[in-house]
């Protein structure tokens, strides 16, 4: 009895064996798992193509940004000049100061040098009083004494006159030269060139350089 109950349990077992390969939905099952795969997939395809979709640029964002970019190109090329411009003028300021200060220092300088310029202007015609002076002979002993004491005060004038830049123009046989000279008369002469000064008729100064007064000269023809 036993025995005949476990042959039968085995052709009941081969027969769901046989039946289940034989049935439909048996075998719809078994393909169940190629079936998901297919139509995941298709959801991947699908999803690149939404993603490629939803990567497309808006033209209208990509005008909005373009416009954006060329302002903020057109501004930074107007700061550009304006920078160009103000580096420009700061150079030109910077010029303008130096020479400001070199003319400055300049002038400084020449009011030292030539403070005494008036002054000595009016002394120059004393100085010519005591040349005249001297000039004149004389014979007696008195007058000799005091020509030489006339002397002596004439060289401590024109020491001090010297110390202060005074330089008295050389001027006798020299070409004329209209810058330090003033031609009054003009003469023949055998002994010279033309345009020589043959004669000085009032003595001419500088001033560390400066003509305060040109010379008085007679030129040859």
């Amino acid at each position: 009895m036993a025995k005949q109950t476990n042959e039968e349990i085995k052709d009941k077992n081969q027969e769901t064996a046989d039946g289940s390969a034989n049935d439909p939905s048996v075998k719809k099952s078994a393909d169940a798992p190629e079936s998901v795969k297919e139509k995941d997939e298709a959801a991947d395809q699908t999803g690149q193509k939404e993603e490629a979709v939803d990567n497309q640029p808006d033209p209208a964002k990509l005008e909005e940004l373009t416009k954006k970019a060329a302002a903020q190109a057109s501004e930074i090329e107007t700061l550009k000049k304006s920078g160009q411009d103000l580096n420009s003028r700061l150079l030109r300021a910077q010029a303008d100061f130096d020479n400001f200060r070199k003319r400055t220092i300049k002038e400084k300088a020449d009011a030292r040098k030539f403070r005494a310029q008036d002054l000595v202007s009016d002394l120059l015609e004393t100085l010519d009083n005591f040349k005249r002076a001297l000039a004149v002979d004389t014979a007696s002993e008195d007058g000799t004494a005091l020509k030489k004491g006339m002397e002596m005060i004439l060289g401590k004038f024109e020491s001090a006159l010297k110390k202060e830049g005074v330089e008295e123009i050389e001027s006798l046989g020299k070409p004329f030269d209209p810058t330090v000279h003033q031609a009054v008369m003009q003469e023949e002469s055998d002994e010279h060139d033309s345009g020589i000064v043959i004669q000085v008729l009032q003595a001419g100064y500088t001033l560390n350089g400066r003509v305060i007064r040109p010379a008085m000269v007679k030129v040859s023809q």
